[in-house]
């Protein structure tokens, strides 16, 4: 049986067409009620359905009066918070292309960026660093915008350009991902095929809007099926979170792994509304899952994707992943694993997951490059498909590590270390020891170093002996980026001889 899973095909999109005006509709047609919930240390501040709508029609009036045209691009240096929210959907509304960025990026990076997508308007927020560039920047009033006649909604082909965003830069340069309207129709396959939504969900996302998780499964999602989601302000620290999940009544929570943990390090208060929580970004060790689900009494959703797609693979409330691997294709999509001759490889066997590039979640393409041609988008991700289906992340193909011959996964490297106490996360890449000769590194933060003898042990429980790390070093902080999924690829600079 070869590794390929179609379950085909999405509804067609309609002939003219808005991602906002689809987000929107159930605020526009049902009963008034809570819609987003900014989440601040001591208060927190509600707008409602209607607000939410009226809101973003002005804010796209507003846009509108500044002489743009559907289609012109606007980059947002903009926080988490309301103003992200209403200029990101008031300019779809309106036609206009968004292009949300990390508020993390220095001048010199966001410089790059700007230079990228050209954008015919910057919106700014104080103590956000700005591009060099000639291009306007205009300051958010809300309270203005919100007086303003609704613009009407722009309505066009669903190819057309929704909005750019940038890839994490986990691979060295963060890419420019542009998404077209339909992007919104394949989302709903993540409704119940991960998120287990409902329009009674109150739903908390602890990630910055500008990463794709976040601004999907954190505030698309929820409102296209009717439920409120929950964002904590900028600012907020790990520690903080579980009284605001306690606080807020969250029935879903998600975050990146690395939120889990640290919070796990706090003691959980009761959270009698929580369901369950989703995680994506990173891989999602068995360890952290049941470290979680003893704390809260909730499990954990795993879902796979990336920049150019969003989430494909995961686990669900109704079907949840079984331990070791990531879950099932999602409903509506078609899936392989890959050759490197792009065949589909026999299930079982190691390959490249691949995913159609007729599914409408697809990007339209990287900005200054061809779109996406022939059958399959190949995402570099290297994966297993069980005969079940079941999906089994093994890591990013550039990321595989060669061990005396031997093809190994960081993830499987990284997992024998979870338990280990003192251990808060762990690393593993190939460093160079002497030319031409490279071994297996473990990098770590730990508060203080561990007993490289604990290391050792910890690793011959689980690894074969060509898996095993031959270095281990702590590390105050692993290299991440600006939206806190760790580079393997910067860890080689930490490097120190004197410690293997």
């Amino acid at each position: 049986m070869r590794s390929i899973i179609d379950t085909r095909p999405f509804p067609a999109a309609p002939p003219r067409f808005n991602l906002a005006g689809h987000v929107l509709r159930r605020a526009l047609d049902g009963p008034e009620k809570p819609a987003l919930v900014l989440l601040h240390p001591d208060h927190d501040q509600m707008i409602s359905t209607r607000d939410l709508v009226a809101m973003a029609q002005g804010t796209a009036a507003a846009l509108l009066d500044q002489g743009l045209t559907p289609g012109d691009r606007i980059l947002m240096r903009l926080g988490n918070g309301l103003a992200f929210h209403l200029v990101f959907l008031g300019a779809i509304w309106a036609g206009l292309v968004p292009v949300p960025t990390s508020a993390a990026l220095t001048g010199a990076e966001i410089t790059k960026l700007s230079a990228l997508v050209a954008p015919r308007l910057i919106l700014a927020e104080p103590g956000i660093a700005l591009p060099e560039t000639d291009t306007p920047v205009l300051a958010p009033d809300l309270q203005n915008w919100a007086l303003k006649p609704p613009a009407p909604l722009h309505l066009g082909d669903s190819n057309r350009e929704a909005y750019v965003i940038f890839t994490s830069g986990t691979s060295g340069t963060p890419m420019a991902v542009s998404h077209a309207h339909r992007v919104i129709l394949a989302r709903a396959a993540m409704h119940q095929g991960w998120e287990g939504l409902r329009p009674t969900d109150r739903l908390m996302h602890a990630g910055a809007l500008n990463w794709t998780f976040t601004l999907g499964a954190g505030l698309l999602d929820p409102w296209t099926v009717g439920a409120t989601a929950l964002i904590p302000v900028a600012g907020t620290l790990p520690p903080a979170l579980p009284h605001l999940l306690k606080r807020a009544k969250a029935s879903i929570f998600a975050a990146g792994p690395g939120i889990f943990r640290q919070m796990l390090r706090q003691d959980m208060p009761p959270l009698p509304h929580l369901r369950h929580g989703l995680s994506a970004g990173e891989g999602l060790p068995d360890a952290l899952r049941q470290h979680w689900l003893r704390a809260t009494g909730t499990d954990l959703h795993e879902a796979l994707g990336m920049s150019e797609i969003s989430t494909f693979i995961s686990g669900s409330p109704t079907r949840p992943a079984p331990p070791g691997t990531t879950g099932y294709v999602q409903p509506g999509r078609h899936v392989a694993v890959l050759d490197p001759e792009g065949q589909a490889v026999a299930r079982g066997e190691p390959g490249e997951l691949a995913v159609a590039t007729t599914d409408p979640g697809l990007m339209r393409g990287y900005l200054c490059q061809p779109a996406p041609q022939g059958p399959w988008f190949r995402t570099g991700d290297v994966v297993q498909m069980a005969a079940d289906g079941t999906i089994t992340h093994l890591g990013r193909k550039d990321d595989l590590l060669n061990a005396g011959g031997f093809r190994v996964s960081p993830t499987e490297v990284e997992a024998a270390f979870h338990n280990l106490p003192g251990i808060l996360t762990s690393a593993a890449t190939e460093v160079e020891v002497t030319p031409g000769t490279r071994i297996v590194a473990l990098f770590y933060e730990s508060s203080c170093d561990i007993d490289a003898e604990a290391l050792h042990q910890c690793a011959e429980k689980t690894l074969a002996r060509w898996k095993q790390p031959r270095h281990y070093q702590r590390l105050d902080a692993l290299p991440r980026t600006a939206n806190g999924k760790i580079t393997r690829r910067a860890l080689a600079a930490s490097f120190r001889k004197d410690e293997t």
